[in-house]
């Protein structure tokens, strides 16, 4: 047997760069590079290796900040459809525990990231070492246990001889489309920089086939049964469908059927904004138009997604006494839910399958009539919350969006995680492909945006890239800003300041909170912070990071400057104060609860009559069955 004498890094680093991914006869290389922070936990192994290796073999990205790294690699993951994925690499220590919310985020959207974080010495050459975390009752504890409940995978590699396995298990589950998300592989520095004997087979090329399975024949028959049966169906497309790329299908599927559409955070998109069957998105952040469908609805079709609180607006949306579910998703966990009849497929097939085995079947006519007038209604509302009757007022941040929808097509890609902005941009944006709509969602992490709009600008080049972000998110983690500076990576930045966490703040007012703490204000004299705006420049910090920034005070301004920032081909941020809109021009409220605990005792007022309201809201969730 042919051997190949490397250090562990370095057998790592030459063997990720032969793996590749394979669906539907395309080819294409599974870790494409990896980004990373050095400390003394990684320069000297995995820092070594890269640098031996060159860019041909492994490319390297320069970070500033551990969470944001992996949050890039996420974002460049799901643009690519989870066939391509990059790896993170970090020091031991606090580099390595700022992966944990990075890798949080990719788990719960099951979007494939490779973690490499440095670990303490594998042969305890002394006890502490720097950044060793000492457990009295367990001498294999690392501060790197604190990723394990949020990998899908998690290995130490504590000998050389171990990492063959475990870089093959880490590869399987990166390409698993059920498994996926975050894989740890941690690496002792010392075991980083020891050398092996490798067999030459080990750094052979390998193709990881994604499976599309295809549903179980009495599955799809009982599915069938199901659609033929029922006289007011709704399907619901998430995250699912993009991942299976099954636009197509459900777009024929919907046209065949008459079957209404609704979609979530991460499905939205899914379905072209203009097909007749599309009614928008659906719980508590969604349309009028879907929500009004599923609490009538008696069979719900679920494709792909989870079906989270805010879809099922905390299990109180879907009201018919007669409803039924269908689960027509690749994970049997997902297709259960909600008592769902399931059919474990992958999306795409399944839908494909489903539309022959309902061949005929096409919904009333007047059910059909009246979902395409709710939309067309809705639509109205969304043409009043975009409308920017006064040029030289401040913008609200509905008129932002409906200024950034006249400005961009089908090329350009929204990315938001957290705010009041996904709920704004789930109820009123029109998205123009079916890869525009980049809400991060599952984990609604601020901070997200920013890195996020970096990896999907490297994995779609070319096409304009803008991350909207409030004011409280950007301060969470504006500094990959500097990466995109120094990697000539034309990301747009839309910055809505309006003082303060304004999103929770709202959230706060309606369960009785009354805002405490949610504004950026000075304190007032009785302690609050109540006083006047905090003297915070964002626009400055930006310019300070290396963007190019334009102000715009009022509407008309605003319109220049997103014309303007769209065509840069430099980091360019856009900085707009928002100003609270009336209840007349504003978007709709939301159209379905979400479930905030509200205090069951109080002394305030406010208070005591948010949990009357919550207790009407709660006794009306019911457990299907």
């Amino acid at each position: 047997m042919t051997t190949i004498r490397l250090t562990v890094a370095q057998a790592l680093v030459r063997f990720l760069a032969r793996q590749y991914t394979e669906r539907d006869g395309r080819r294409q290389r599974l870790v494409t590079a990896t980004w990373g922070i050095f400390g003394h936990g990684n320069v000297a192994g995995i820092g070594q290796a890269l640098l031996e290796s060159g860019p041909q073999e492994m490319p390297f990205l320069q970070g500033r900040n551990e969470q944001a790294m992996v949050h890039a690699a996420v974002g460049y993951a799901r643009q690519s459809g989870r066939l391509s994925a990059q790896a993170v690499t970090t020091s031991i220590g606090p580099g390595a525990t700022n992966l944990v919310t990075g890798a949080a985020l990719a788990t719960v959207n099951r979007l494939p990231v490779l973690l490499l974080p440095g670990d303490a010495f594998a042969t305890r050459p002394a006890d502490p070492v720097l950044q060793q975390l000492e457990v009295a009752h367990a001498g294999d504890v690392s501060v790197n246990d604190t990723l394990r409940p949020v990998s899908r995978f998690f290995d130490r590699i504590t000998r050389p001889e171990a990492l063959i396995p475990a870089a093959l298990q880490a590869v399987r589950v990166l390409t698993d489309p059920v498994q996926t998300g975050a894989v740890t592989l941690a690496l002792p520095q010392d075991v980083q920089a020891e050398a092996c004997a490798w067999p030459e087979e080990f750094f052979a090329e390998r193709v990881w086939r994604v499976r599309r399975p295809r549903p179980d024949r009495d599955e799809l028959a009982a599915a069938a049964e199901a659609v033929r049966a029922c006289a007011r169906p709704l399907l619901i497309a998430g995250g699912g469908i993009r991942h299976s790329a099954a636009q197509a299908a459900l777009a024929e599927f919907a046209t065949a059927t008459g079957i209404p559409v609704a979609s979530t955070q991460a499905g939205k998109g899914a379905i072209p904004f203009d097909h007749p069957a599309e009614v928008g998105g659906i719980g508590h952040t969604g349309t009028a138009t879907a929500d009004a469908l599923a609490r009538d609805a008696d069979l719900v079709i679920a494709a792909g997604t989870r079906l989270t609180d805010f879809t099922t607006a905390s299990a109180t949306l879907f009201r018919n006494p007669a409803v039924r579910f269908l689960g027509l998703n690749l994970d049997p966990y997902d297709a259960h839910k909600l008592a769902a009849r399931p059919v474990v497929c992958d999306a795409r097939v399944g839908l494909e399958e489903l539309r022959a085995a309902v061949c005929g079947y096409r919904v009333d006519p007047s059910y059909e009539a009246a979902y395409k007038e709710d939309k067309r209604a809705w639509e109205r509302l969304v043409e009043r919350a975009y409308a920017s009757p006064d040029e030289d007022a401040a913008p609200t941040q509905a008129q932002v969006l409906g200024l950034l929808d006249a400005v961009v097509d089908a090329s350009d890609i929204l990315i938001n995680a957290a705010g009041s902005l996904p709920g704004d941009l789930h109820k009123l944006w029109r998205p123009r492909s079916a890869d525009q709509y980049h809400v991060e969602y599952g984990y609604s992490c601020m901070g997200y945006e920013i890195p996020a709009a970096i990896g999907t600008a490297l994995a779609a080049p070319g096409r304009p890239v803008w991350a909207l972000v409030g004011d409280g998110t950007y301060l969470m983690n504006p500094t990959e800003i500097v990466t995109a500076v120094q990697e000539g990576v034309p990301v747009k930045i839309v910055i809505l300041d309006n003082h303060g966490y304004a999103s929770i703040g709202g959230l706060s007012g309606a369960v009785g909170g009354e805002g405490f703490g949610t504004a950026y204000r000075f304190r007032a004299a009785d302690g609050a912070y109540t006083g006047a705006p905090l003297p915070v420049d964002l626009a400055a910090n930006a310019a300070s990071l290396g963007m190019a920034v334009i102000r715009a005070d009022t509407v008309r301004d605003l319109r220049k400057a997103l014309v303007e920032a769209r065509a840069s081909d430099r980091p360019t941020c856009v900085y707009t104060q928002t100003r609270t809109p009336d209840t007349v021009s504003g978007p709709p409220p939301a159209q379905a609860w979400w479930d905030v605990p509200v205090a069951e005792t109080t002394t305030r007022a406010a208070a005591a009559s948010a949990r009357e309201e919550y207790d009407r809201q709660a006794a009306q969730r019911r457990r299907h069955l």
